[in-house]
């Protein structure tokens, strides 16, 4: 059993990219943590709490397309260092303005904007980058190990940036942060993939038509976009606003938020180890659509939740489907690509995926000042659920799968 579930890791390439990258995400979502419970603080806004997720998100749909090419046509490791070194760069620099205390709202919002810019380069090629580490058919496998490790990082990352954040203040979380991508570049140096793009002279706009080309040729790929817009969109305002969660209906602090995003790590991690032992097959796409319906389920149920230890439980299970849905929804668009248009492929997704974060982030934002965040929760979810039933009975392409 173990050895199905832990597939990926039999490639050494693959194991020393996975923990690269899990240390640098630990140290992100130690920043993230922070970051969003210093924004609600300072500005007392849910608005600008929305507005920082939506600036860090909206660089990945105007840039990333351009990422994707580039992503196929220049060495992908090259790419990731670049991304790297500029984010590393940012997180020293909001350290030391939280160190030496003239820490302004828009120093918050310009570097999230500046790191979204690197992601959206950096992301199309860490995407199309890690199925070079493996074989095709330990691909689902690798990417939900490859969501474990970022899961893992939801839990500690969390955990640790909340004992920082209060013992040893803010500037501590984003320093070490910085020390983080240290990892992820050394592991970047000591790999080796099986596939290194060839050089192109063809424009980048003549190479972005060609991807998009591709994709609509594909009908299920087209499907496959707009439900991961359309989820990420739905779903993941309720990480977003659980801060708001924890303050204002909890009125909890610090801990008490730490405790809501531990438990949707765990949650997640024990859905992306459920995908890993999957593996590859038969009815993925009916199974991605009916986890869909019961994530709406429980993203309704934890808005109208006024019982903490439900609430939990509930966060806990929608992490689980949410990662899960993720995961599978990332590994059949992976298995369609091939490795010459993947970096492109994968952008598009990217664009629609994350896509849906900066705008239901902002909106929701917005509609929590006028109706409150359980409210705007609550239908989130029961939206979600009507969309899971739109694909699953009107829109069948996904379920085919």
């Amino acid at each position: 059993m173990l050895s199905r579930l832990f597939k990926g890791f039999a490639y050494r390439d693959f194991r020393i990219m996975w923990f690269g990258a899990c240390t640098s995400s630990i140290g992100t979502l130690m920043q993230t943590f922070a970051q969003a419970w210093l924004v609600l603080q300072l500005s007392g806004s849910s608005f600008l709490l929305g507005l920082d997720s939506f600036l860090g998100s909206i660089p990945i749909v105007l840039f990333s397309l351009v990422g994707g090419v580039f992503a196929d046509r220049t060495e992908r490791q090259k790419l990731l260092l670049g991304s790297q070194f500029v984010q590393m760069a940012c997180a020293f620099l909001l350290a030391s303005l939280f160190a030496t205390g003239v820490v302004k709202i828009w120093h918050i919002l310009t570097l999230s904007f500046i790191v979204g810019t690197a992601q959206s380069f950096g992301g199309p090629a860490y995407s199309a980058l890690i199925p070079t580490l493996v074989k095709a058919e330990d691909l689902p496998n690798a990417i939900a190990l490859n969501s474990i490790q970022f899961n893992v990082a939801r839990v500690l990352g969390p955990s640790v940036g909340g004992v920082a954040l209060v013992a040893l203040g803010a500037s501590w979380c984003f320093g070490l942060n910085g020390v983080s991508f240290i990892a992820v570049i050394i592991s970047l140096l000591l790999i080796h993939p099986h596939f290194v793009p060839t050089k192109s002279r063809e424009s980048v706009l003549a190479s972005m038509k060609e991807g998009i080309h591709f994709i609509r040729q594909q009908g299920t790929m087209e499907a496959l976009i707009v439900l991961a817009f359309s989820m990420t969109l739905l779903a993941f305002p309720l990480i977003v606003f659980l801060p708001v969660f924890a303050k204002d209906v909890f009125h909890g602090g610090p801990n008490l938020f730490t405790i809501f995003l531990v438990c949707s790590g765990l949650g997640s991690i024990c859905g992306a180890f459920t995908v890993a032992w999957l593996g590859k097959h038969k009815h993925m796409g009916l199974l991605v659509l009916l986890m869909l319906l019961g994530l709406g389920v429980l993203i309704t149920a934890f808005a109208l939740s006024r019982t903490f230890v439900l609430s939990c439980v509930l966060i806990f299970f929608a992490g689980a489907m949410l990662l899960a849905v993720f995961t599978s929804i990332s590994s059949l668009v992976q298995m369609i690509a091939p490795d010459n248009m993947r970096g492109r492929v994968i952008s598009v997704y990217n664009v629609a995926f994350r896509g849906g974060m900066p705008v239901g982030s902002l909106v929701v934002g917005a509609l929590i000042k006028q109706f409150t965040a359980p409210v705007v929760l609550a239908w989130n979810g029961v939206l979600l659920t009507i969309l899971g039933l739109y694909f699953l009975f009107v829109q069948r392409k996904v379920a085919t799968l």
